[in-house]
């Protein structure tokens, strides 16, 4: 018997179930039409979005996605939720929460003491009746501050991850590009590296390589090296000098069963590497990425739609307490975002739903290169990202990643977005890009405004 409905011209629609409401209302998207769950046109969609406005809060935690008994991330979603944080909205239906959210009633700081009290699926159910002015509104209110030995994500600020992958791993390739991105002041987030290969000996030869580099240097930064988690604990257990554990999260129990991890393996590595105490000015320790469409593509998605699973993910982040998360947003192809506007659509999806949830989101601005989208589409979703109040993106040399083979944001690219809004880098990297003469004390490159100045910096890093 279907539990929600909504007429429109004397034609009822009918939903099933909050799960068959939930991809009903979501925005159309080629994921959800490859996995059957997108509604058949736009006026179901319209009618299910119409339904779902209508549904209190509340319901979200009587009526999950997933059964509990099933799932432990819909396990940790009920068990983790605080009833008191939720109070002030209990009382609130779906399209209710969202215009409290767009008033003036929604500040920084009282968006921060609700973020306990949402579901996932809370976040995800209003994010469906917003439109994008909506979304970026909304993130641009939510602040999350993490620390290790940057600041990321203080009001006027916007970091990058340095990406310097290398098909091959080469230690010389890595470090020219590393050094490309300091001299545009990218990597106070963090210089992270995609290896080619998940070996234990050649995954803390780049930790070993980058931690030297920080450490010579004395900037204020964290390594990671994108590799599985128990490589990670291993590194850790033959006494690799690591910054950050990383791993890729869903949000199912069976999508993260895909990955080779659980919760379980996920709490041992964060244990190990808070064990380490190689923060500086904080101590959170995990690097998560996420993207919509890994649950379906593992056949792992229980029929949730791609985005609300998309949510679930940040309940598993929020569980470490992370430095960064970051969405792919374009990564996974067009078989689950099919081109530059839905990618769009997702990238804003994603932070909003992050950041209301208090986790410290970012984005990998991209796309792969059969998908209908190019580097157009990709200024239009920095630009509303960074205008959205994102912890920070990525920089990678001329925008091309070629070990990955898929197109992102350049060390340029970060350029231009601080400077037409005038964000700056972590304080604590601003601060050695000043000293060490690569940014100017009004945050300019030297090397437009004083070539010899920024020479100077070039030899103060041995290059």
């Amino acid at each position: 018997m279907p539990k929600y409905s909504h007429t429109v011209d004397q034609k009822v629609y009918r939903f099933h179930d909050l799960r068959d409401l939930l991809a009903k209302a979501s925005p159309a998207r080629s994921g959800d039409t490859l996995a059957g769950v997108a509604a058949a046109d736009y006026e179901e969609r319209v009618a299910a979005q119409m339904a779902l406005a209508e549904v209190p809060l509340a319901q979200f935690l009587s009526e999950t996605v997933i059964p509990y008994e099933e799932d432990e991330v819909t396990r940790l979603i009920i068990d983790r939720h605080d009833a008191e944080a939720f109070r002030p909205v209990a009382h609130l239906t779906v399209g209710d929460f969202r215009n409290w959210l767009l008033s003036d009633l929604a500040t920084e700081e009282t968006l921060a003491r609700l973020a306990p009290g949402l579901t996932p699926e809370m976040a995800a159910a209003v994010s469906k009746i917003m439109r994008i002015q909506d979304l970026i509104l909304v993130a641009k209110k939510c602040r999350v501050v993490t620390a290790f030995r940057t600041t990321v994500g203080l009001p006027g600020r916007l970091s990058t991850r340095l990406q310097p992958n290398h098909p091959t791993d080469d230690p010389a390739g890595v470090s020219a590009s590393v050094v490309d991105g300091l001299m545009y002041g990218n990597g106070d987030a963090v210089i992270g590296i995609n290896p080619a290969t998940d070996n234990v000996g050649a995954v803390m030869t780049l930790i070993h390589m980058l931690d030297a580099v920080i450490r010579r240097y004395e900037i204020p930064t964290q390594s990671c090296v994108l590799t599985h988690v128990t490589t990670s604990i291993e590194a850790i257990n033959r006494g690799a000098p690591l910054d950050l554990v990383f791993q890729s999260i869903a949000g199912t129990e069976a999508a993260n069963r895909s990955f080779g991890i659980n919760l379980g393996i996920l709490r041992e590595g964060y244990a190990a590497a808070r064990s380490l105490g190689r923060g500086t000015v904080g101590h959170n320790v995990m690097y998560f990425e996420t993207g919509q469409g890994s649950a379906l593509s593992a056949n792992a998605h229980h029929g949730v739609d791609q985005q609300t699973c998309e949510a679930r993910a940040y309940a598993v982040a929020r569980e470490f307490s992370p430095f960064l998360v970051n969405t792919v947003v374009g990564f996974i192809g067009p078989e689950y975002l099919y081109d530059g506007k839905q990618i769009i659509r997702a990238g804003l999806e994603d932070h909003f739903c992050g950041k209301l949830l208090g986790v410290p989101m970012g984005c990998d601005v991209c796309y792969t290169n059969h998908a209908e989208a190019d580097q157009n589409d990709m200024d239009m979703l920095l630009t509303l990202l960074a205008v959205a109040g994102i912890n920070f993106v990525m920089g990678i040399p001329g925008s091309d990643d070629v070990m990955l083979n898929y197109q992102t944001t350049s060390f340029h690219d970060a350029l231009y977005v601080r400077k037409v809004l005038g964000a700056r880098p972590a304080p604590e990297f601003e601060a050695w890009l000043q000293r060490v003469g690569i940014f100017s004390g009004d945050a300019k490159i030297l090397a437009d405004t004083a070539p010899g100045l920024f020479l100077d910096g070039i030899r103060k890093l041995g290059v």
